[in-house]
């Protein structure tokens, strides 16, 4: 028997993209794009073009384990999940015990991005009271910097940059991260629109841009200052727009005044002439728009720059424009459901200092009243993805850590498990979906029984409330009971469905709020923030990035064959993607007689990892970049690009993922 039924992508993508599952006797047989969903309309990535070999893949945990081997080894036997039920929940009795509930960890992020499946661990980790998480891994401080300026003011979906009359595409591999951009940016092309690219390594994006602007990592807030500062020189500042709609615009004037493109020059090494002529293609534009990635945030000064670039995009007063602003992922659409009411933040009786996902290293390594006793992984990866990987390998190593992974494959993180526990496919459990690029809502319900033993985190929560005695109604609910719960109690994004509409949601479908109103600016006052009292340093300003006594500037850029540390299971996706490859300049490259292919070492004062060199002119000169993650059995190390980059924080107090800083060296054979 042969059925075709919608689904969504749970992946960490701005889209939620609509797809078509082919069911044949129980299994997943093939997937498709949706094209009658809202936003992908039925364009997907081919990672997810053959998402049925992840699935059906023989590679896949199936039953519950528990750790033979000594810990990193990978070896496991496997037990029932009474068992493995019964022993997390006498080890976590006995650390509440002797350590109090603040000694268990919980550890997630993006492994799914469903409002129920992602976050209804948060239930039962607030019911134990155990330690918090903050999640502030990934855009967190664009998000913040742009809200600092902005409020809940939403940004341009990405269907509205076909009324923009110029693209500026900042630090953002759209080809990686924002697929559906771009058949938006060859369109812009064809019809004589200027679409042009601002980034430290422009591997995948410089040959779909009219041209290419490389600027050393860090430092795109000096770039964003002078050019505002070209269009008050030039009077393309729309003065009416700025003293009128804004606050603070006068005192922020004496820091445009002084940041002049030579001083940019300096900084961001992109020459004056250059700045200046790139500052009147934006100010001369009637509606640009700034694609806004990632990468820049992910500074020291990273908020700090996104509240520079939000504000530059206001400066010739394109907001309220059609294609006039940012759009960035703040569509602040919805709110569809209520996600409390999965989270329950009601539960938690016991207070502490939370954990920044970022600083996994540290609390894990750390003694006495602070020491980590348990760590509960689902739904992440923190050995490949998180800072400073030898400080997480070395609490992993801990003999008296006891540690729990829920997956489905075996992850560099799996390995280190205690109990190992086997996880579902978004099509094996039921969850709904508010994209984060979109102002759009899904509802997926489950379409086809999970293979072998495999559970989802809301079945896997249930067992552990139940055995850890828990007697709230909450905890003995169905998935699908939660569902209705969310939906029976629909939010402001919901209530003006039609009864039609409510039938094609409840049935795998997805509804899409029009697009949000940019003129209307949703901050306390009603204008936008230039200078935002609330924020330590009110005038935004130019702040450097940490940097460090090494010569070259290490960043990992997105890539298009695999996301995040999800799809190293595909064989096909990661030969595609080739071997762990580090980019440099030519220039750099011939300082240190590195050549095309060969094998070399980066190295600072954390650690030291082997790569292929890449030799190209599409980065900035004194950067060095890696593209996606890769796991140790791929690369043959323990040690992954994430050893090279320390814990420090933003001034979001957000990653610092690219601001760190290596030497490369030959390998010597």
């Amino acid at each position: 028997m042969t059925d075709i039924r919608r689904t969504t992508c749970p992946y960490d993508c701005p889209a939620s993209c609509g797809l078509l599952a082919t069911i044949e006797n129980g299994r997943v047989a093939g997937v498709a794009g949706d094209p009658e969903h809202p936003a992908s309309k039925g364009l997907i990535c081919k990672k997810m073009q053959q998402y049925q070999l992840s699935v059906n893949s023989p590679d896949r945990i199936l039953f519950p384990m528990r750790r033979t081997g000594n810990k990193g080894e990978g070896k496991f036997e496997p037990i029932t999940w009474e068992e493995a039920v019964r022993e997390i929940a006498g080890h976590f009795r006995q650390i509440i015990r002797e350590n109090g509930p603040l000694a268990i960890l919980p550890s997630y992020y993006s492994g799914t991005m469903g409002v129920i499946q992602r976050k209804c661990g948060d239930a039962f980790f607030n019911r134990l009271g155990a330690r918090p998480l903050i999640l502030r891994l990934c855009a967190n401080a664009k998000g913040m910097g742009y809200a600092s300026v902005m409020g809940q003011t939403p940004c341009l979906e990405p269907e509205e940059l076909k009324s923009s009359d110029l693209i500026l595409v900042w630090s953002s591999n759209v080809k990686a991260t924002r697929l559906h951009v771009m058949p938006i940016l060859k369109e812009a092309r064809a019809a004589g629109k200027k679409v042009l690219l601002i980034e430290a390594c422009a591997r995948e994006m410089d040959a779909y841009c009219d041209e290419t602007i490389l600027i050393r990592p860090g430092t795109d807030g000096a770039l964003a200052l002078a050019m505002m500062h070209v269009l008050e020189e030039k009077g393309l500042a729309d003065e009416v727009f700025l003293r009128e709609r804004c606050e603070g615009y006068e005192a922020f004037l004496p820091i445009v005044r002084k940041s002049t493109p030579k001083w940019a020059e300096q900084i961001t090494g992109i020459p004056e002439k250059n700045i200046r002529r790139l500052a009147l293609f934006f100010g001369q534009a009637k509606a640009p728009a700034i694609l806004l990635g990632s990468g820049f945030s992910r500074y020291g000064n990273g908020g700090m720059t996104s509240r520079l670039i939000t504000v530059l995009s206001a400066f010739t007063g394109a907001w309220g424009k059609p294609g006039g602003g940012i759009c960035a992922a703040e569509h602040n659409g919805g709110p569809f459901v209520d996600a409390k009411r999965v989270t329950r933040p009601n539960f938690r009786k016991v207070s502490g200092p939370g954990v920044n996902i970022n600083c996994l290293g540290s609390a894990l390594t750390a003694e006495g009243e602070d020491a980590v006793k348990a760590f509960f992984v689902y739904g992440g990866n923190p050995v490949g993805s998180v800072c400073d990987q030898k400080a997480i390998l070395k609490g992993l190593m801990r003999e008296d850590l006891f540690t729990v992974v829920h997956e489905r494959f075996l992850t560099d993180t799996a390995r280190y498990a205690d109990i190992l526990l086997p996880a579902v496919f978004s099509v094996e459990q039921t969850d709904c979906f508010r994209a984060y690029g979109y102002r759009t809502f899904s509802v997926a319900k489950k379409l086809v029984e999970p293979q072998g033993e495999c559970k989802s985190n809301w079945e896997l929560f249930g067992l552990l409330a139940e055995a850890m005695g828990f007697e709230e109604p909450f905890f003995k609910r169905t998935e699908e009971e939660m569902l209705e719960e969310l939906l029976s109690h629909p939010e402001e994004g919901l209530l003006e469905l039609t009864e039609k509409q409510w039938k094609f949601l409840r049935e795998n479908g997805t509804v899409r709020q029009p697009f949000g109103d940019h003129g209307h600016f949703k901050t306390p006052s009603g204008k936008l923030r230039i200078v935002n009292q609330e924020e330590k340093e009110p005038v935004p300003c130019y702040k450097e990035p940490y940097g460090g006594a090494y010569p070259l500037s290490l960043i990992s850029i997105p890539d298009s064959h695999t996301l995040n540390s999800i799809f190293l299971e595909r064989r096909d996706l990661v030969q595609k993607r080739g071997p762990a490859a580090l980019m440099f300049h030519h220039l750099d490259a011939a300082e240190r007689k590195v050549r095309e292919g060969d094998m070399v070492t980066a190295w600072n004062d954390l650690a030291e990892v082997d790569f292929r060199a890449v030799i190209t002119d599409r980065i900035a000169k004194g950067t060095a970049a890696v593209s996606g993650i890769y796991s140790s059995s791929q690369t043959g190390s323990v040690l992954l690009f994430n050893a090279l980059n320390h814990e420090r924080l933003s001034d979001m107090e957000a990653t610092t993922l690219n601001d760190n800083r290596i030497d490369v060296k030959r390998r010597m054979a």
